[in-house]
């Protein structure tokens, strides 16, 4: 007991330093691999190595963030990036204070500076308009050796329903744009239907996706979008493979994109994606390869480590779990011999029922172990096995096990088996056992 009260200690401590600081990270690494399949015979003999294919990562973002409270209502937060392209890059840091001004609202304040761009003043303000409506508001001066660059956006949201939201947007700036978007989002479903009208880019584009998800946690999706930029298809799959993991593939195929495939991995608020962009074309073959390869290689590194793995992990919980109860589950096993003798003392009508003997599978083994009980019970009772019922005890802690139990009702024999967590009712007649002619 007090090694289980400091476990749930240190994980409260560990959540409520999580909440603290609310670490988020991202890291992506883009990777060039169009040469598996866009390649070209004539180069081979020019180039040495030409016979095999030549991938590289060209590219890579990394960034980062924590949280600071100061106050009940203020918290700062610092965040850093880096980025590079074909070998050129650079990176900003920033600093925000943010203050919660009524249940309303809010507003923050920004400063940052790059290497690029130069430094950065930020101010950004949310508030609510309805319980349905809100909107946000921000501007910003970015100095560079161009001189200072202003900026602002403005965008009001409304609940349309349960599952639907509204979006207006108005963008000035560099990339100056209005922007109008409807969301609907389901358990099912993801709808998203966008029109912007700006400088120097207008699109039209609709998305819809499908999201199917089984028992264990895993979610099938696919979406098609389309716009005046063109026509992407994506579907994929996630997983959740750990306690705090989830694991996805997407591919995605378009004009004039190409097939990328994307594998995300999201660990706790830490996030690695890595877009494998296998061709400008769209070839069969490039699908095919995208969509199989990582659905081969999932499942054998699942079988092969991740298996192997938890079931080792599992079974070294177990043992640590026997040896630390093997003192409490022995002082259990005498009290129940004792429950045992005292009730065989006791006189038993021809009609009391009678528990002759209960013995405890564990799913892991095929071993029978006694639980030690002769009891008698009224008839038409009700018991759980970890129920402290007089005469038992529990040989197994924390296995998932089930309980053989053989009686005797009006001198007849019955026996019936029953999982550990389900309640038993005895007598019936479908536990008799019938008597060898």
């Amino acid at each position: 007991m007090i090694s289980e009260y400091e476990r749930l200690q240190r994980e409260r401590e560990e959540r409520r330093l999580q909440q603290r600081t609310n670490p988020k990270g991202t890291i992506s690494v883009g990777v060039d691999a169009t040469d598996l399949f866009d390649r070209y015979d004539e180069d081979f003999e020019e180039v040495p190595g030409g016979g095999f294919p030549h991938i590289e990562i060209n590219k890579m973002h990394i960034s980062q963030s924590i949280e600071a409270p100061l106050t009940n209502s203020d918290t700062a937060v610092l965040s850093g990036s880096l980025s590079t392209h074909n070998g050129n890059g650079g990176g900003n840091i920033n600093m925000t204070v943010r203050r919660v001004t009524s249940a309303q609202g809010w507003g923050e304040v920004e400063f940052g500076a790059g290497d690029i761009l130069g430094p950065l003043i930020g101010l950004k303000v949310f508030r609510n308009l309805t319980p349905r409506c809100f909107l946000t508001a921000q501007c910003g001066l970015q100095f560079s050796p161009r001189g200072v660059r202003p900026s602002c956006s403005l965008m009001m949201a409304r609940h349309l329903d349960q599952n639907t939201m509204g979006y207006l947007q108005w963008r000035w700036g560099s990339n100056s744009a209005m922007t109008t978007s409807l969301v609907r989002d389901t358990k099912s479903s993801h709808f998203t239907l966008a029109l912007q009208l700006g400088v120097p880019h207008s699109y039209l584009m609709m998305s819809y996706q499908y999201k199917f998800q089984d028992e264990d946690q895993t979610k099938v999706k696919g979406s098609v979008k389309t716009g005046w930029f063109g026509t992407v298809v994506e579907y994929g799959a996630e997983r959740k493979i750990s306690r705090h993991s989830v694991l996805s593939a997407t591919v995605s195929m378009g004009i004039p994109q190409g097939v990328t495939l994307k594998i995300k991995l999201v660990r706790a608020s830490q996030t690695y994606l890595f877009p494998v962009h296998l061709t400008d074309q769209l070839l069969p073959s490039a699908v095919f390869y995208a969509t199989v390869g990582p659905l081969l290689v999932y499942m054998a590194v699942h079988r092969l480590i991740i298996i192997p793995y938890t079931q080792a992990q599992k079974e070294q919980e177990l043992e640590l779990q026997r040896k630390s109860s093997a003192t409490d589950i022995a002082k259990k096993k005498q009290e129940a011999e004792s429950a045992v003798t005292r009730s065989k003392r006791k006189p038993r009508s021809s009609m009391s029922l009678c528990l002759c003997s209960a013995w405890s599978k564990t799913l892991n083994s095929s071993s029978l172990r006694p639980l030690r009980c002769a009891v008698c019970l009224h008839m038409n009772s009700f018991f759980y096995v970890q129920a402290g019922l007089p005469g038992f005890y529990d040989p197994c802690v924390g296995e998932e096990k089930s309980l053989k139990l053989l009686y005797q009702f009006r001198g007849v024999m019955h026996q019936v088996i029953s999982a550990d967590t389900e309640p038993l009712r005895i007598p019936k007649q479908s536990h008799r056992i019938e008597s060898e002619s």
